[in-house]
């Protein structure tokens, strides 16, 4: 999203709300489907090197889109930080990811750990003295809940060393997340490249080290379609419009989207996978739905609640205990 549209001066003709929309349906939607992708990818790749070449094919990309947009060069200052958060977000957050799916955590039960991801982006937004709404607090939580419940139409096996890279992933994503808001980066787009291809060549070293180069002939034609899936999809077009959500939305909203993944993973899963569903799906999206509401538009939502709602209820308390009395 910061590479090919910008809120203020937006081309395709797109106002601020309508660029917001867009991405937060990229978010929501292309990224429930990575989780699947990410699977297929691992039956025959190597996690490390799945996501080292994954984003030095992607830094790559976006460097030479920079470069044909006008963008200079980071600065000594901004390639330091684009470092610091390329290391939490590609090298921490998505090495977690593929290591716990190969050490045994299903796709829905990863995208199910992942709302916990907003929580930790909330907390470290407070503490570093932005004020987060009592109402984006309640929707993390209900948006949690709700998670929690549709993850119990999956399989919630799994080993300890795959679910301790499960709850890595999100911690390290959140504190990226933050870092991103808060420190000097270049442009966009050279923000994207620089951070892509600082974390690809710490994973591209570390792979280097604990797994064979040789295993990358034995990957199947299914498995390469799928990490092609991920390059485009889940990192050009849905990690440039997260990246453009961090510095255009609140942190809550930014991360709304860890609630919609495990709807959507599920419904992949559904058609692509086979899996059954087992009725916890309907309590679950009423309740992702309303975190979705108190996110978005709580203020709002309290403000009508307290001027037009209340009174009303209290008018009608009002004349009925005084027909009782009568």
């Amino acid at each position: 999203m910061p590479t090919f549209f910008n809120a203020q001066q937006p081309s395709w003709r797109l106002g601020r709300s309508g660029a917001l929309l867009l991405a937060l349906l990229l978010v929501y939607v292309v990224w429930g489907t990575t989780y699947f992708a990410i699977g297929i990818a691992l039956q025959s790749m190597p996690p490390l090197w799945m996501t080292a070449i994954r984003f030095l094919c992607a830094g790559g990309i976006m460097l030479l889109v920079a470069l044909w947009q006008g963008h200079r060069l980071p600065t000594l200052l901004q390639w330091r930080n684009a470092a610091l958060v390329g290391a939490l977000m590609v090298f921490g957050a998505m090495n977690c990811v593929g290591l716990a799916q190969k050490l045994g955590i299903g796709s829905g039960l990863m995208a199910t750990v992942v709302t916990t991801m907003p929580m930790w982006l909330a907390l470290w937004t407070r503490w570093g003295g932005e004020r987060v709404p009592l109402t984006s607090w309640v929707g993390l939580a209900l948006g949690v809940i709700g998670a929690l419940l549709l993850a119990l139409e999956g399989d919630f096996s799994a080993t300890w060393q795959g679910a301790l890279f499960a709850f890595g992933a999100p911690l390290c994503w959140s504190v990226g997340s933050y870092a991103s808001r808060k420190l000097e980066l270049p442009a966009p787009a050279m923000a994207a490249s620089a951070q892509w291809l600082v974390g690809g060549l710490l994973c591209l070293v570390t792979a280097a080290w604990v797994e064979p180069a040789s295993a990358l002939a034995q990957v199947t034609a299914k498995s390469w379609a799928a990490w092609v899936y991920l390059v485009v999809f889940g990192t050009l077009i849905a990690l440039n419009a997260y990246l453009w959500l961090l510095q255009n939305a609140s942190a809550a909203l930014a991360g709304s989207y860890s609630f919609v993944n495990p709807a959507v993973a599920l419904l992949v899963g559904v058609v692509l996978g086979g899996e059954l569903l087992t009725g916890w799906v309907f309590a679950a999206l009423p309740l992702i739905a309303a975190a979705l509401v108190c996110i978005m538009y709580g203020p709002a939502v309290l403000v009508f609640w307290q001027r037009s709602v209340a009174p009303w209820l209290r008018g009608v308390g009002t004349s009925g205990g005084t027909s009782r009395q009568a």
